[in-house]
């Protein structure tokens, strides 16, 4: 670990406010666009239950650049980089506005993924670089703050902006925010490179995001693009070839990607496997329900956004208990209980319909994000607790890239699902019933994932040179 550079006061200021605008951006994007899908699809002249493309494209690109993003900082400097990706998040967003098709829209999504998949861990390698140790956790949790404001924020504006302006808007909102975050990264983003030139696993590389591309494209074959099932079989049997050649591969080079090693770690492998089927379920949700708000329940924009907001009120609240539960009931107990009432409560979606209360919608809601952040959180912890100090690094680099994955496969199989139960001409009641059938399968998936927290081991893992490791508080 190199030691940190040396920062003036000034920039030692400004350099955390820079990297949390950056994270704002990505979260508000990310919350804001679920609300607009319905108007999107109506001037595109799209299902509302197909475009989960749209949300897919970013998140699949997202998951493919992370594992990029440290070298290609350390190859081409942190500052240049970094002000690279607000312009690439910028202009996709210019260009997602300016789509006048589905395939347009999807293309600047992906525009818009390259610039977010560099932005945050670039910014959080050079705050990890440029400030102490001591100082990191500190600093991480304050850029960790517009994490848990956008999700509350971007549901009711990207209502408010539907119903009053156009969904346009959700996207030149970015804008003046990209402009006003180059000129601060030019100027206060210091420039720092690897101390030595590494050796990139380019074929690792393309093996690994082949793998994650077939396999979503598949899923997504079979809800938007109603691909044969040849077709999808085909793509998945390509997909799980290209898995297994990069992990054969990564068993015999001395730097691959991601090193097989780190499932020698129980928890590691445990905690990658969970978090990859657990948030199949809690990734779905923010992509199904202002759907269902709107399109089965006949909420407005705006009244859709803001019964949102209980889902980021309750991921809030329950962050300071998040702790001491967990030390209480231990990683095994608390995520096999949690798992389950997590699946739960999303198959008890399926009693949702248009005579259900307002308030009682509202307090389901509630619970769902208590539980879910619950989950997140535990789940993010346990996979990089044991690990090592040397394998830390690569271990959240993998853990990024899973959570990105798992909520894109996530989204893609809630938009299969919902595609298959959907008939053609379905009348209002049809497609609540699509929608009903759609959270029991997914809840069903998500309380079959208890089953891999029950490999956990009885006692909790720590490592011999554990340390207080930086872990993503994002979440």
């Amino acid at each position: 670990m190199q030691p940190p550079v040396a920062l003036d006061a000034r920039t030692a200021r400004i350099l955390p406010w820079l990297v949390a605008i950056a994270f704002f951006m990505q979260t508000l994007d990310g919350t804001i666009l679920n609300t607009a899908l319905p108007a999107m699809a109506r001037d595109l002249a799209e299902n509302p239950l197909r475009m989960q493309g749209v949300v897919i494209a970013y998140m699949l690109t997202v998951a493919l650049l992370i594992p990029a993003s440290g070298w290609i900082a350390d190859r081409f400097g942190s500052r240049r980089i970094f002000v690279t990706a607000i312009v690439l998040f910028s202009v996709g967003s210019l260009f997602c506005a300016l789509s006048t098709s589905f395939n347009q829209l999807v293309a600047s999504r992906v525009l818009q993924g390259l610039g977010g998949a560099l932005m945050l861990p670039v910014g959080r390698l050079v705050v990890l670089r440029a400030f102490p140790r001591s100082d990191f956790v500190r600093i991480m949790a304050f850029i960790a703050l517009p994490g848990l404001v956008g999700p509350l924020l971007g549901p009711t504006l990207g209502g408010w902006l539907v119903e009053y302006a156009s969904w346009h808007w959700i996207f030149l909102i970015n804008l003046p925010v990209g402009v006003i975050g180059c000129i601060a990264a030019l100027r206060f983003m210091p420039d720092l490179k690897g101390p030595e030139r590494v050796r990139f696993d380019t074929l690792g590389f393309v093996l690994f995001g082949a793998a994650m591309v077939l396999v979503t494209i598949a899923l997504e074959g079979l809800g938007h693009m109603h691909m044969s099932h040849a077709r999808v079989m085909l793509l998945l049997f390509a997909g799980a070839a290209c898995m297994a050649a990069y992990w054969l591969r990564a068993g015999r080079i001395d730097a691959p990607l991601f090193s097989p090693k780190l499932f020698h770690t129980r928890s590691f492998a445990v905690g990658i496997f969970g978090n990859l089927f657990a948030r199949l379920g809690g990734g779905a949700l923010p992509f199904l329900l202002p759907l269902l708000l709107q399109v089965a329940l006949g909420y407005s924009p705006a009244q859709a956004g803001m019964s949102m907001i209980p889902l980021a009120l309750g991921a809030m609240a329950v962050k300071s208990l998040a702790k001491p539960i967990i030390d209480r009931l231990g990683y095994r107990r608390l995520l096999i209980g949690n798992t389950l009432l997590l699946g739960c409560l999303i198959a008890s979606l399926a009693t949702i319909d248009t005579q259900t209360p307002t308030w009682l919608l509202l307090v389901h809601f509630g619970l769902i994000g208590m539980v879910n952040s619950m989950q997140f959180t535990a789940m993010n912890t346990v996979t990089l607790v044991g690990l090592s100090h040397a394998d830390a690094s690569s271990g959240n680099s993998m853990l990024s890239v899973v959570v990105q994955l798992s909520m894109s496969l996530g989204v893609a199989t809630a938009g299969a699902l919902l595609g298959g139960f959907t008939v053609a001409d379905a009348q209002d009641s049809e497609v609540l019933r699509a929608f009903q059938l759609t959270f029991l399968c997914v809840g069903g998936m998500a309380m079959l994932a208890a089953a891999l927290f029950l490999q956990l081991e009885q006692r909790d893992p720590v490592h011999d040179d554990d340390v207080r490791r930086p872990v993503d508080v994002s979440e």
